[in-house]
């Protein structure tokens, strides 16, 4: 039972992933895709940042909405990850490749920092984003420190 329910998880995964990596023709295509998702990401984080660290006024709106599109965001760069894209003009390091149960892992916790990001936004005062951006941004610090090429 326990192998027939692996198999079923692998088939699943695999079902899931190749409409992913069925999107681009190319891995530079691929590549150019995640770097355009990060820089997206990171320009509307930064957003959120300077409201956070009072660089800018705090706007509530302005906060919601912006969170709302890094939630959503940052789901997107992952697919571009596939096979050949560790090739070519990136900077991201093999230990993507190498280490990919690691990297899912600083993956998912940025995500779910980035949900957390979004919670605290919509909840409309500038100390629950301020308290939620710190852990967000570390999240994505650590996947930096340890995957991608300075």
């Amino acid at each position: 039972m326990k192998t027939m329910l692996s198999l079923l998880g692998a088939s699943m995964v695999l079902t899931l992933a190749l409409p992913a990596q069925a999107q681009f023709a190319k891995p530079e295509d691929a590549i150019k895709y995640r770097k355009a998702s990060f820089t997206v990401m990171a320009a509307h984080f930064g957003r959120l940042g300077a409201m956070a660290n009072g660089r800018v006024p705090y706007d509530a709106k302005a906060a919601v909405d912006t969170a709302d599109t890094v939630s959503a965001l940052a789901k997107l760069p992952w697919a571009a990850f596939g096979e050949g894209t560790d090739k070519g003009e990136t900077r991201a390091k093999p230990e993507i490749w190498k280490e990919s149960a690691k990297f899912k892992e600083a993956s998912d916790k940025m995500q779910a920092e980035l949900v957390k990001l979004n919670v605290a936004a919509k909840a409309g005062n500038l100390d629950a984003l301020k308290a939620a951006f710190g852990p967000a941004g570390a999240s994505c610090k650590a996947c930096h420190d340890n995957f991608r090429k300075d």
